[in-house]
């Protein structure tokens, strides 16, 4: 991977992480954190919901990762309760 596609992954990451802390309230950890759940919720879209989206290009893996975000910090919070 080239500089660039690291820095779009990263870009992509951070508004999806964004985007999920203003979906979950209490969700955000900071912009660190926002990109690392951004990044994690693009995995999981991609693993659960592959092709599921018509979108294609920047904004669909936008609205993939943040399914993917809202999904990860629902289980956090879960897990969080619980303990």
């Amino acid at each position: 991977m080239d500089i660039v596609g690291l820095i779009i992954m990263l870009a992509i990451g951070a508004i999806a992480g964004w985007l999920a802390g203003m979906i979950i309230k209490g969700g955000g950890y900071g912009l660190v954190g926002n990109i690392a759940v951004g990044i994690v919720g693009a995995v999981i879209a991609g693993f659960l919901f592959p092709g599921f989206l018509p979108l294609g290009g920047i904004v669909g893996q936008i609205i993939s990762a943040t399914i993917g975000a809202v999904i990860l910090l629902a289980i956090i919070a879960l897990v969080k309760r619980a303990t």
